[in-house]
């Protein structure tokens, strides 16, 4: 085994409970000193740079950006753990060429994201949100809403998340198209369609795909050019997957009938689809659920120790 004396790990997530949780635990026992983000926030490229001291073996990551230049100069890493589903935020291939290993934890944040992208839903569709802010300012005004049981909902990423969601809008009656080329065998009760028939057929369209240069602005001005007058898109995925100036004019012609965003393309969002009425708009928070979030933090450390174990880095009899 490795010398792990100084040695050290890196939690760069804006928020993570160290305490209670057993294998930080371990490696803390194994001489291993854990740095936690103290900024709150998500890090900058260079804010993480600069705390991938050489003596930091291993990392649980949030979703700041771990460029190939990030990672050169991390020259003692060797493992990172994503606490989350998205692995957009790290480069893959430059992690691969370092000899750096990384993993995620797909299986925990699924259900809160599932349960966040619905509520998105009905919140534009009943105009909850809008209601709230008009009662506060003062104005005394039902608004008419629109039923999810009526409508046709396209899923874009039919994966654990896309397929959760699938199934939950198929309970309010809600007809389901997907679209995702890796599937070979359909969910049940959902019609499988190109990118193009989803766009054209669906009412309501929901993001729940990787992000990355080859889905970069998937949902731009053609687009949406190509939907239903008065579509409603949500995004719980990636910010990258939308051009927001082209949703902003989309829905300010009208060709849009509302949007809900948990992810931006720059994140704490302050662009100007703050000012629109028909949007909901939420600060990155699918996987937030109390629940959720500690089995996330534990799946993450159980990830980082069983690699820091297979790399020879810590003691695997402890």
């Amino acid at each position: 085994m490795a010398d792990a004396t100084a040695k050290k790990i890196l939690i760069t997530t804006s928020t993570f409970d160290v305490s209670g949780n057993a294998s930080l635990a371990t490696l803390s026992h194994q001489g291993l000193e854990i740095v936690s983000n103290l900024h709150g926030r998500r890090l900058m490229e260079d804010e993480v740079a600069a705390l991938l001291t050489p003596d930091v073996i291993g990392m649980i990551a949030g979703v700041e950006p771990l460029t190939r230049a990030v990672l050169e100069v991390a020259s003692g890493l060797q493992v990172i753990s994503r606490c989350g589903t998205g692995m957009d935020s790290v480069d893959q291939t430059a992690a691969k060429e370092l000899g750096i290993e990384v993993c995620n934890t797909p299986n925990a944040p699924a259900p809160a994201v599932i349960e966040l992208t619905v509520a998105l839903m009905l919140d534009v569709l009943r105009r909850l949100s809008e209601s709230d802010r008009a009662l506060r300012g003062g104005s005394w005004a039902p608004h008419q809403g629109s039923l999810l049981g009526t409508k046709t909902v396209g899923v874009i990423g039919m994966g654990r998340i896309g397929g959760g969601v699938a199934a939950i809008v198929q309970a309010f009656g809600a007809k389901v198209l997907g679209c995702d080329p890796a599937v070979t065998e359909p969910q049940a009760g959902v019609e499988m369609v190109s990118f193009d028939q989803l766009l054209a057929r669906a009412d309501i369209i929901t993001l729940h795909t990787p992000g990355g240069p080859d889905t970069r602005h998937l949902i731009n001005a053609d687009a949406i050019d190509a939907m239903k007058l008065g579509t409603v898109l949500i995004n719980a995925s990636r910010g990258g997957l939308v051009d927001e100036a082209a949703v902003v004019a989309g829905l300010q012609s009208g060709a849009l009938g509302g949007a809900a965003f948990d992810t931006f393309e720059q994140e704490p969002y302050e662009g100007p689809l703050i000012a629109i009425d028909r949007t909901v708009l939420t600060c990155h928070m699918g996987a937030r659920a109390g629940e959720t979030r500690s089995r996330m933090e534990l799946e993450a450390a159980e990830n980082l120790v069983d690699a820091l174990r297979r790399a020879g880095l810590i003691d695997d009899r402890q």
